[in-house]
């Protein structure tokens, strides 16, 4: 298999910016180069599989680099860090169901303000007693890894994920308001019979899903524009 970068990151799961990051960084191998164009194997994708799952456990794209190179040397790391062998199958991502302690995850989040009681209300951890947490949402968790990795300070991160959550509440309410007065209340004045279940039925299953599609779709959107219109970033990043 060879993949492209932009091909490269959609199998990954990340983004083509972050490869360039982790290659400027040292730990992603150059491509092959055919013409002008690079062009990755399976190994670049374990090894990028590998810095997720890295990422996931909180360690820095710096710590990475120094495991990687000591994994590459041949110092068996796997079975402590957690990390599969190549071409092993990975998990997408970390676990929901390990415990951590409240004084290990308030250690990690040290640096930041109130950060362990802020981590649980911005949705990452939730407690699972008085000494422990766990992870509340692997993907969620995942992502907000991925950007600290990519050189975000954790307390700005913290924020503008605790501004989207609210930003997303608000999101989600309209649509909620919008299926009650358009699904809901027509179904509660009609004659109920099976086909209006049925149309009832359909329309819970659009709202579920249809409204975050089109939101992410529409930020992803913006975030593209934003970054075009930046004449000095492009001269910086032409091939970006």
């Amino acid at each position: 298999m060879e993949y492209t970068i932009d091909e490269l990151a959609r199998e990954a799961g990340t983004t083509v910016r972050s490869l360039r990051v982790y290659a400027e960084r040292g730990i992603l191998p150059p491509p092959q180069v055919k013409g002008r164009t690079g062009f990755y194997g399976p190994d670049h994708l374990n090894r990028v599989q590998t810095i997720s799952r890295l990422l996931d456990r909180g360690i820095k794209l710096n710590g990475i680099r120094e495991l990687l190179e000591a994994w590459d040397r041949g110092d068996d790391l796997g079975d402590i860090l957690g990390v599969a062998e190549p071409g092993a199958p990975q998990s997408a991502a970390p676990s929901s169901g390990d415990t951590i302690a409240a004084t290990e995850l308030e250690e990690h989040y040290r640096e930041v303000p109130n950060g362990l009681a802020r981590v649980v209300s911005a949705g990452l951890y939730e407690p699972v007693d008085a000494a422990n947490y766990r992870i509340a949402d692997p993907q969620l968790i995942r992502i907000f890894d991925q950007l600290l990795g990519a050189g975000i300070p954790v307390d700005d991160l913290l924020g503008e994920l605790e501004r989207l959550r609210a930003d997303c509440d608000r999101i989600a309410r309209r649509f909620i308001d919008l299926f009650h007065r358009t699904a809901w209340e027509p179904y509660r004045r009609s004659e109920r019979t099976p086909t209006d279940l049925a149309v009832l039925a359909d329309r819970v299953a659009a709202t579920r899903v249809r409204p975050g599609e089109a939101s992410a779709e529409l930020v992803n959107r913006f975030i593209a524009r934003y970054l075009e219109q930046d004449s000095e970033l492009n001269e910086a990043l032409p091939d970006a």
